[in-house]
Formats: structure tokens, C-alpha cells, sequence
């Protein structure tokens, strides 16, 4: 009975993979198995291919095949996928297929369940490599943009900053009280140096006129006004 079932099997899969599937003996065949993957912008390598081997037990389909896997040979290497660092978990992932199927032909139903395993695997390992991507860019990006934006105001910052620009405005105001007390004296000594009429009377600088001289007083006078020029 399990021959018979076998024999229909590998009948139907003949229609259903005309082209990538390949006799080895009466019992044993392989699969290749395309995967079809959605296009992406960052990834353009081709979807790999996987060779899927199947051989028959006695008791096929009570008893469950013997699979494996292989690459093409001359396989390009592709960034998401291997066949011999990923052949483990992949076939790992049929044993609950297998087990579900027991009794029934499975080997469609193995081969669906291994395209869709090693599709999501390299779908997930895409999105983690564009993760990755996207964050060395922002990364790139706010190193970038430290150059456009100061320190980040918090507390300590902004005390630090308030103590500066006191000290800062203190050191001006004493600079400017200093400018204007040294104007202050000069305009002082300017003004000493301006004598009033009374000073230059007492000072000696304009003699007294004598009533015999009056009318020499405008000489006095203006010896008087030489004299001040003078001692200025």
C-alpha cells in the first residue's frame, strides 16, 4: 500500500513541478524550489534557490520521508540566505508539518511550507538589515546636527550659564564705573585749571590797578590775561 501512494504522489508532483524536479532512483527525487521574494530597493540580489532531496521509507506516508538540503551548484551568493548555514533550521521547521501529515501524501505540502519558511527568514533578516541602515544614517545625521545646535539647556547647564553672565556683567559694570570716575577727574582738573576772576585777583596773576595808572588799565589788564595764557 505505502508503494502505491508513493507512486501516485510523485505522479502529481510531476504535474506540479514539471521543470524542477528530478528522479534519482524509484524512491528518491529532488525539488528546486525558487523563492519569490517582494522587490526592495536596498536588496537586489536574486531570489535564491534551494534543492529540496526526498526519499522514500518503506512505510511512506506512515512513516515520515527522509529531506535535506542542498544549494545549486554555482550558486550566487546572496546577502539574506544560505542553504548550508540555514539548512538546520529550515529543516528543523518541517517537523510539525511532517507530523501533521502523517497517513497523507506531504511532500507539496512540505515543499509549500519550506518556500514560505525561507522567504519570511530572509524578509525578517531584510527589515533588520534596513534597521540597521536607517539607524547609522540618523545617527549620522545628529552628529551632523551638533554642529548646528548648542548645549542642551537642563538645570546645571543653566545655572553654569546665569553664574557666567553675572561675573560677566559684573566685570562690565565695574569697567564702566572705572571709564567713568576716570572721566570724572579729568574733567575735575580741567576745571581747577579754570580759574574764576576772583582766583586770578587773589592769585596774583591780574595786578591791581593803581589810580595813577588808569589809564594804563587796559594795559593791566591784558599784561594780566598774558600772564594767565602763560601760566596755563
Amino acid at each position: 500500500m505505502g508503494r502505491e501512494e508513493q507512486v501516485e504522489e510523485r505522479e502529481v508532483l510531476d504535474s506540479i513541478f514539471p521543470e524542477e524536479i528530478t528522479d534519482i532512483s524509484e524512491t528518491e527525487y529532488r525539488i528546486s524550489i525558487l523563492l519569490e521574494l517582494p522587490p526592495d530597493e536596498v536588496d537586489k540580489a536574486d531570489p535564491p534557490t534551494l534543492i529540496l532531496h526526498v526519499r522514500y521509507p518503506d512505510e511512506y506516508p506512515d512513516e515520515a520521508p527522509h529531506l535535506d538540503l542542498s544549494p545549486p551548484q554555482n550558486a550566487a551568493v546572496h546577502p539574506h540566505f544560505s542553504v548550508a548555514a540555514d539548512r538546520e533550521a529550515l529543516l528543523a521547521g518541517l517537523d510539525e508539518t511532517v507530523q501533521e501529515n502523517l497517513g497523507m501524501a506531504m511532500i507539496f505540502t512540505v515543499v509549500t511550507t519550506l518556500k514560505e519558511n525561507a522567504e519570511q527568514l530572509i524578509i525578517d533578516r531584510r527589515a533588520v538589515a534596513e534597521r540597521q541602515r536607517e539607524e547609522v544614517l540618523l545617527a549620522a545625521e545628529r552628529e551632523e546636527n551638533k554642529k548646528f545646535h548648542g548645549t542642551p539647556v537642563t538645570p546645571e547647564t543653566f545655572v553654569q550659564w546665569r553664574d557666567g553672565f553675572v561675573k560677566e556683567m559684573e566685570e562690565e559694570s565695574a569697567k564702566l564705573e572705572e571709564e567713568r570716575l576716570a572721566d570724572l577727574k579729568k574733567a575735575r582738573v580741567k576745571e581747577e585749571k579754570r580759574l574764576t576772576g576772583r582766583q586770578l585777583w587773589e592769585s596774583g596773576m591780574v595786578g591791581k590797578v593803581d589810580e595813577g595808572d588808569e589809564e594804563d588799565g587796559a594795559g593791566g589788564l591784558a599784561d594780566g590775561v598774558e600772564a594767565l595764557k602763560v601760566a596755563a
